[in-house]
């Protein structure tokens, strides 16, 4: 390769370089290294500090993780009929975190129920709301609510089986 200068300073002088320099192999393996150190140490950053906060619960008071009572929520013999008004009981459940934010669904029916969200919710916590499958007659189904929702609920083979939370924070 030749490189050429013009000084247009009055003295036209040309100066010419020839330059000629072949790459080594080594300066390939160099670059080729550094790449992959480079890689490694943002997959390293990666998994050792954004993973872990991103996947982290969040701090939530110890009153409310921990609280003085449960609520209980029966799924009373003959839930099935269609003609039976009472299912869920009770239907309406009012809750304060921190009081009674436990929440217990018992079924003390002889058929298999589901405790289903109308809408998708999800407590930061607690993660989704519903029970993964259905809660056979004598089994429960446990969530601890650490936010304030107002959930309406179904049994998913049963849809006139239905149930609404409120729950809200402490008053005082």
């Amino acid at each position: 390769m030749v490189v050429e200068f013009h000084f247009p300073d009055g003295n036209e002088k040309i100066t010419t370089f020839n330059v000629s320099k072949q790459l080594q192999g080594y300066d390939y393996g160099i670059g080729i290294i550094t790449i992959i150190v480079g890689i490694s140490v943002s997959i390293i950053f990666y998994q050792m500090y954004y993973l872990p906060e991103s996947f982290a619960k969040p701090a939530v008071a110890e009153h409310i993780l921990n609280p003085i009572e449960q609520t209980n929520i029966s799924m009373i013999p003959g839930s099935a009929n269609p003609d039976q008004q009472d299912n869920f009981v009770p239907k309406l459940v009012n809750i304060q975190l921190g009081i009674d934010n436990h929440v217990i669904w018992i079924n003390d029916d002889d058929t298999p129920h589901t405790v289903t969200p109308d809408h998708s919710i999800a407590d930061s916590y607690s993660g989704p709301f519903g029970s993964s499958g259905v809660v056979k007659a004598g089994e429960k189904y446990e969530f601890l609510f650490t936010e304030s929702h107002e959930i309406e609920y179904h049994c998913e083979p049963h849809p006139w089986m239905t149930g609404t939370l409120i729950v809200t924070k402490q008053r005082f």
